[in-house]
């Protein structure tokens, strides 16, 4: 069970931003990769009436200086792209409420302790990683448990050195600014905080339990799933991602993935329409994977969808 590996990669960007600010983490310096080869993107094409086609691209929200550059046809959709399209859109990512109305969904309202939630055990795992790696627990008291886990996940990752600085999204959204072209969000700030100020104490415990577990064992989820998105393996990426999760937790997987599909479908669909041209999609890459994916919805609704491979 890899809950928090699985959520942290394909969930929210705004998750990576705002969470690595909270923890002060140092993102690691990368080294260089000789010779590695290029990213095999994720990468669909939907072909609507007349000249709109969408390309969808699977993110992987934090990545590392390695995985640069990408592959061409990556670059390919971006070019013919007259919009770039993102979970979150450029404005939002820099509005401040992003971050103030996070923190204020995560902050405890009825006067309880963190450490009341997750139990002595889980209590004292979470004070010995906090020694250990400098996490504020002393500041964390008033949170609740989905911040805390969170913040281990992504400060774990940031020891692998992958940085949400050079996440897809952040390097699609920052190639769009300087291009001129359109940024546009499926969803808003408010849209994406009530996925997670929906979860459920449980759950919320899970997250902490096992974000204390995969700091145990030395991120190798992280690093299969990384090296999966690298490969463009999209049914290790699904079997990893999405299974279990889907099998073990319904209501979670409802919530952060079928049910946002759903709701993107008609947006999406709105870019199929002739004369709209091409649009480039970046979302996390669990979004367009599976039976209930954005790719097999749009499939089953009679759109022409087809892989794009790189040429080697």
């Amino acid at each position: 069970m890899r809950v928090v590996s699985r959520w942290t990669l394909s969930s929210l960007l705004l998750l990576a931003t705002c969470l690595c600010a909270s923890v002060h983490a140092a993102p690691a310096t990368p080294s260089p990769a000789a010779g590695q080869a290029a990213p095999e993107p994720l990468l669909w094409t939907v072909s609507g009436a007349g000249d709109a086609r969408l390309y969808l691209l699977g993110s992987f929200h934090l990545l590392s200086a390695d995985d640069y550059p990408l592959a061409p046809e990556a670059d390919q959709a971006f070019d013919a792209a007259r919009r770039v399209v993102f979970e979150l859109s450029a404005e939002d990512m820099a509005s401040p409420d992003l971050a103030s109305k996070m923190v204020q969904a995560a902050m405890r309202t009825d006067g309880s302790e963190l450490r009341r939630d997750l139990g002595d055990a889980t209590w004292a795992r979470l004070q010995d990683y906090a020694t250990k790696n400098a996490l504020p627990l002393a500041q964390m008291q008033g949170l609740k448990p989905w911040f805390v886990g969170l913040s281990i996940s992504i400060a774990q990752m940031q020891k692998m050195g992958l940085d949400p600085e050079l996440g897809l999204d952040k390097h699609f959204m920052d190639r769009a600014s300087k291009a001129g072209k359109p940024v546009v969000g499926l969803e808003n700030i408010d849209t994406q905080i009530a996925v997670l100020s929906g979860m459920g104490e449980t759950e919320q415990k899970q997250m902490v339990e096992e974000a204390l577990e995969q700091a145990d064992k030395g991120d190798a989820e992280i690093r299969a799933l990384h090296d999966a998105w690298r490969r463009g393996d999209d049914a290790v990426m699904w079997n990893r991602m999405a299974m279990e999760m889907k099998a073990e937790y319904p209501q979670l997987y409802q919530r952060i993935n079928s049910d946002r599909n759903d709701a993107w479908l008609p947006k999406l669909e709105s870019w199929l329409q002739a004369g709209q041209g091409g649009t480039l999609v970046v979302v996390g890459s669990l979004h367009l994977l599976g039976s209930d994916g954005v790719v097999e919805k749009l499939r089953a609704k009679g759109y022409k969808v087809e892989r794009v491979r790189s040429k080697r």
